[in-house]
């Protein structure tokens, strides 16, 4: 099986966590699973809480998509709690397409009656809570609570500085525990840089009885579980019908002269792809 891993890093700017993200993904893969992590490259990979900057990252996020499906990747992940492009990128490809964010608070619905985000900053957390109204669960969400992180590539000192790492883990525990203290019964750390900090230290649950959803975890374990059911549903995953209907073959060719090789997953009968 092989994942692609999309995060929207930029190498350089983050390298603690690109090295912690690593070590996470290789301990919790099946031992056949095979994932390729793959960042920002171009423009951005600091700022996607802002949404014209996740704007211009989605647009490297769906060429890799198409990549992905060119190179027989089983599914592609979008490793950033935004999930940027996902709906684009389902409507380009057959293959299964999951996002950080729908997956925590799906799994989150069903670890408990509700579930709290704990978000890196105000900003960083108005743009989460929208996806959870696309998502059908506003009515899950029983709280959201912002820790003080306006700069989020400053969570990279959490993996080289001890005391920079242990603080901004105190700050999640003070927001989840006030929270779960108010209700909340399930924890989501609303940005995947934190998930893989709290796992490499080890934070599981809040109070020793709410659970803290790693993501990272979830969504690659999902995506492992949604790759076999796929084989085991005859190759069917996403849906083709109205939401994620690709264009039809008789206007592919007409697009791709248009906007470039497009849909990479569509046979065009005027050249033979």
């Amino acid at each position: 099986m092989k994942l692609w891993y999309q995060s929207l890093t930029r190498a350089d700017a983050w390298p603690g966590y690109n090295r912690a993200l690593r070590t996470l993904l290789d301990r919790v893969r099946d031992p056949q699973t095979v994932i390729e992590v793959h960042g920002i490259t171009r423009r951005g990979g600091i700022g996607d809480q802002y949404r014209y900057l996740e704007f211009i990252e989605a647009q490297e996020v769906l060429e890799n998509v198409e990549r992905a499906a060119r190179e027989g990747f089983d599914a592609f992940l979008i490793g950033n709690i935004g999930d940027p492009g996902i709906r684009e990128a389902r409507e380009m490809t057959d293959i299964p397409v999951l996002g950080l964010c729908e997956t925590s608070v799906h799994l989150a619905a069903m670890m408990g009656g509700n579930f709290a985000l704990i978000a890196g900053n105000e900003k960083h957390a108005s743009r989460i809570v929208e996806n959870i109204g696309r998502y059908g669960l506003r009515e899950k969400l029983h709280a959201v609570r912002a820790m003080s992180v306006p700069r989020l590539v400053d969570l990279d000192a959490g993996f080289t500085d001890p005391a920079a790492g242990a603080a901004l883990v105190d700050e999640f525990l003070a927001a989840a525990g006030g929270a779960a203290n108010a209700g909340a019964e399930v924890a989501i750390p609303a940005i995947g840089v934190l998930m893989v900090l709290l796992a490499e230290r080890g934070v599981h649950s809040v109070n020793g009885s709410v659970p803290v959803l790693n993501g990272v975890v979830a969504l690659v374990k999902t995506a492992e579980s949604v790759v076999r059911m796929r084989r085991l549903m005859g190759g069917n995953w996403t849906s083709k019908r109205a939401t994620y209907a690709p264009p039809p073959v008789s206007q592919i060719d007409e697009l791709r002269r248009a906007y470039g090789d497009v849909y990479p997953d569509i046979e065009s009968p005027g050249s033979g792809k």
